[in-house]
């Protein structure tokens, strides 16, 4: 990848994060993206940046074993990536399909990550929307998004994630009392699985409101 190419990237990356941050997705410096720049190696933000002012120089690029390239702005400056970074590349790692993972600390997110814990997963049946999610057609289809424990062990918690594969395709997870992390093939289809699990979470807290 060209310095150009790079620059373009960190950009994009980093013009979406102020986007979700101004969304209320990703308060104080929560949350983390990134996007994978070739087979082995992925640009993803800096930890500890607030996102409503994320610049390209606030983007790092790391390897699949989450080890920073010295090379780039943000490594000039000495910043870190996002301690998060596992859980972002043992995606990719995963599968070669996913090109962008979005995670993102909604009050909706948090709170439906509490509320529905006890159960495991969410489970989108009858809605619309579920067609936004890529490959389904129908919304005769259901939807599962597991809800995994939190744990500051972030090696372990990554372990426990990549499990969730053994049941199924997915297009994200939440962690309990933390947020949900959304992937896609490219941006694009990144956010739109984001939009689409803020919206159908919305709903389901909805529906066990008292009229």
């Amino acid at each position: 990848m060209t310095e150009a190419e790079l620059r373009q990237v960190a950009g994009e990356l980093a013009g979406s994060a102020r986007e979700l941050a101004a969304l209320g997705w990703a308060p104080a410096t929560s949350g983390n993206f990134s996007m994978r720049l070739d087979r082995a190696h992925v640009a993803i933000t800096a930890s500890g940046r607030n996102k409503a002012r994320l610049s390209e120089t606030d983007i790092l690029v790391v390897d699949l074993d989450g080890r920073p390239l010295a090379t780039g702005a943000a490594a000039d400056l000495g910043l870190e990536p996002s301690a998060e970074t596992p859980l972002h590349t043992q995606l990719y790692r995963r599968d070669a399909g996913i090109g962008c993972v979005l995670h993102t600390h909604s009050r909706v997110q948090t709170v439906a990550s509490r509320v529905f814990a006890a159960r495991g997963a969410v489970r989108f049946h009858g809605y619309e929307l579920v067609k936004a999610f890529a490959g389904m057609t129908s919304h005769e289809t259901a939807v599962e998004l597991p809800i995994v424990p939190n744990s500051q062990d972030i090696a372990a918690l990554a372990e426990r994630t990549a499990a969730l594969f053994l049941r199924g395709p997915r297009w994200g997870y939440l962690i309990e009392g933390h947020g949900l992390y959304a992937w896609g093939r490219n941006m694009s289809e990144a956010r739109r699985h984001l939009e689409a699990f803020e919206f159908l979470l919305a709903c389901e807290l909805d529906m066990r409101s008292p009229p």
